[in-house]
């Protein structure tokens, strides 16, 4: 059993017990996280969306470290350019702890808050075509002005 999931704007295949480096995560040591799983297989193989939301990976973090030194060197020859960098990507040392394909009790959880997030757009939406009335009548009144005036000055 294995899971792609993505973080840092990476992409890496997971199997449980494996520990990982990615790029910094904003957790302390010791927390659980929980990644984006991008495709689970197992007996079974989960692409879709709804399915995957189904799909929980987590990870515990390990530690927070530095990457290796990289050296940085632009040079330009006979005009006497040249300069030198250097950088260490913040790093992340993570395990994975579980990668579980959750049942109905993953589905009903994620089901509420995608209820309550549709209610607010209702309401904000039937305040939207009260405020447009007033700027599509004020197009009407300036075109209508504009016509008055190109017929006063011909």
């Amino acid at each position: 059993m294995y899971a792609i999931v993505k973080t840092g704007g990476k992409q890496y295949r997971v199997e449980r017990g494996q520990h990982l480096l990615v790029e910094r995560l904003a957790a302390e040591e010791g927390a659980s996280v929980a990644l984006q799983p991008l495709m689970y297989r197992s007996e079974e193989t989960v692409f879709d969306a709804d399915g995957l939301e189904q799909v929980q990976v987590t990870a515990k973090i390990l530690g927070h470290e530095r990457g290796e030194k990289l050296r940085v060197v632009k040079f330009k020859p006979k005009r006497g350019y040249k300069r030198r960098n250097g950088h260490r990507q913040e790093l992340t040392r993570i395990e994975i702890v579980d990668i579980a394909l959750g049942g109905k009790g993953g589905a009903r959880k994620a089901a509420k808050p995608a209820a309550e997030s549709k209610a607010e757009p209702q309401a904000s939406t039937s305040a939207k075509p009260a405020a447009e009335k007033p700027a599509a009548t004020d197009a009407a009144q300036e075109t209508t002005t504009a016509k008055e005036a190109t017929e006063n000055g011909a």
